[in-house]
């Protein structure tokens, strides 16, 4: 018998509206309300509210035998309530069922873990009291923000009280070892890894509507048929996409949900041998094979494998310094108002949009992103940032 284990990310960055170098001291609305209402309204009817539905569907169907994972930051959670609250309902009769398990992360979908460990762990005990409070569970189970996993954060994982936690099966760490397996943290083996097998992830995620992909058209068949074949060595597939990729990144009229509505039975028939497991009930099933050892940070990003996404050119690197420097400011201030500014400007996205890659990795880089340039992402950012600073001095003067 072979576990499937489907997660799912969901996430809405908070976008900054043009914001010139003129309105600092003017204005102090951060945020493009307006496209982020718009976008999020748009992927609720594309994506998240069929998608929940098809989910629900094929759980009662299947009386529980179809079983997934989410994890939903805190900045998607906040534009729900505020313009989709019935897909937070859907997510909710989704949690209701018993099958669907929801991990703890970063509550902003920062790149926290790699600047300050004591924000980190309030982040993540923030969002950790969010899914309890939306969804009725408690966490035993960790995504980071974009699959980023090094020893040193497994070990800041553990301590937190977590069991199990996702990874990338980057080749770069995994060498000759397959990526179907449970693996142990290196730095503290109490913690179980679940690593991407990217390759399968990504035929759903990027490849499926692919034309010019040698194995389009993708069918529920075909694929169940890669996941059981015993040339696919190992326990678990572990499947981790953006949700997103329902409807959004894949259209509907690519047949997308077709081919998901007619997984899970074809994956169920006897003569597969496979099941499906959320990634709490796949840690608990099997014993790590061996220990993995992750020195540098890794992610599910580019083909590096590495945080260079987010963090490595001169503006990301001065922007996200900048940012973090401001850290004891906020919370000595400890303003309701500033702590949400704090919050959003932390969103990954922002660092993403300063990349300067070129090739296959630049065309993914560019088409998530709302700028012209990195630099222009650079320049708006740090503008607001540089309000946000100089307001924040004036209120520490006044306290």
């Amino acid at each position: 018998m072979k576990t499937v284990c489907f997660y799912f990310q969901v996430h809405q960055p908070m976008r900054l509206r043009k914001y010139r170098f003129f309105d600092m001291g003017k204005s102090h609305n951060y945020l493009d309300d307006a496209a982020n209402r718009s976008i999020l309204q748009k992927v609720a009817r594309r994506c998240y509210l069929p998608m929940n539905a098809l989910l629900l569907r094929l759980i009662e169907e299947n009386k529980g035998a179809f079983r997934v994972t989410f994890s939903v930051s805190g900045p998607a959670v906040e534009q729900f309530r505020a313009w989709a609250p019935e897909v937070l309902d859907s997510f909710k009769k989704l949690a209701s069922t018993g099958c669907v398990e929801f991990l703890a992360e970063t509550y902003s979908h920062s790149l926290s873990s790699l600047a300050d460990m004591d924000e980190f762990r309030e982040e993540v005990e923030r969002h950790r009291r969010m899914i309890h409070e939306e969804f009725g569970q408690i966490p035993t189970a960790f995504r980071n923000t974009e699959l980023i996993y090094s020893d040193a954060i497994g070990q800041e994982v553990a301590a937190m009280g977590f069991s199990t936690m996702l990874a990338e099966g980057a080749k770069h760490v995994l060498g000759w070892k397959s990526p179907n397996y449970l693996y142990a943290g290196a730095s503290d083996q109490r913690l179980r890894l679940l690593l991407r097998n990217y390759k399968l992830s990504d035929d759903i995620a990027f490849r499926f509507s692919n034309r010019s992909w040698d194995e389009w058209p993708l069918t529920a068949e075909k694929y169940v048929d890669w996941l059981s074949d015993p040339q696919t060595p190992g326990e678990v597939i572990n499947l981790f996409m953006d949700y997103e990729t329902f409807g959004e990144h894949q259209w509907a009229d690519s047949g997308i949900f077709d081919f998901f509505a007619a997984l899970p039975k074809a994956a169920l028939r006897k003569k597969h041998g496979l099941e499906f497991a959320t990634v709490s009930e796949t840690s608990a099933r099997y014993q790590p094979v061996s220990v993995l050892s992750c020195p540098h940070p890794m992610s599910w990003a580019d083909e590096e494998r590495d945080i260079t996404a987010w963090l490595g050119n001169e503006l990301q690197d001065e922007a996200f310094r900048k940012l973090y420097s401001l850290r004891s400011k906020v919370k000595t201030l400890a303003s309701p108002d500033f702590d949400f500014v704090w919050s959003f400007m932390q969103n990954s996205d922002h660092f993403y949009y300063m990349a300067t890659k070129w090739l296959s990795d630049g065309d993914v880089h560019t088409y998530f992103n709302p700028y012209g340039s990195a630099y222009e992402a650079f320049i708006n950012y740090m503008n607001v940032l540089a309000d946000f600073s100089v307001e924040l001095d004036k209120q520490l003067v006044t306290q």
